[in-house]
């Protein structure tokens, strides 16, 4: 379906917007859609997403909190 991991990116993150989910909840709801594990995407994650992703984890409280100064 995607030609690339940043088309797949781009789906990710309209659909994150589109809906007011996070960018997790899109990549799950993508795989829940299209009867996928989410291990099978892992090609698809670009670096971008998985900044995201991060982030995500750490709103969380799933991956310790950072400096500001360690993402620059």
């Amino acid at each position: 379906m995607f030609e690339n991991a940043n088309d797949f990116s781009l789906y990710i993150e309209t659909t994150a917007m589109g809906k007011s989910i996070t960018v997790l909840d899109a990549i799950l709801m993508y795989c829940e859609d299209n009867v996928l594990d989410p291990y099978d995407i892992r090609n698809l994650v670009n670096e971008s997403l998985k900044s995201k992703l991060e982030l995500c984890f750490i709103d969380m409280n799933y991956l310790p909190k950072q400096s500001l100064l360690e993402f620059i």
